[in-house]
């Protein structure tokens, strides 16, 4: 006998998952980027493009964004 998962299974797994961030390669030295919240400098190069944060503001807005459940 095969086991079957009825669809709504499988979308209410992937409803919180969070889709691939495309986030810059980390630069190996500087100049380094400032993050845009607390000024604090990066590991990404100045030369990158969009929102850059450093780790720690990088992981409160993960934290702020994480699904709830």
């Amino acid at each position: 006998m095969t086991e079957t998962t009825p669809a709504s299974a499988s979308v209410s797994a992937s409803y919180c998952a969070p889709g691939p961030a495309s986030r810059p390669e980390p630069a190996a030295e500087g100049p380094f980027a400032a993050c845009v919240l607390c000024q604090e400098p990066t590991e990404y190069p100045t030369s990158a493009r969009g929102i850059t944060l450093c780790p720690v503001c990088e992981w409160q807005e993960a934290q702020r964004t994480a699904c709830s459940g």
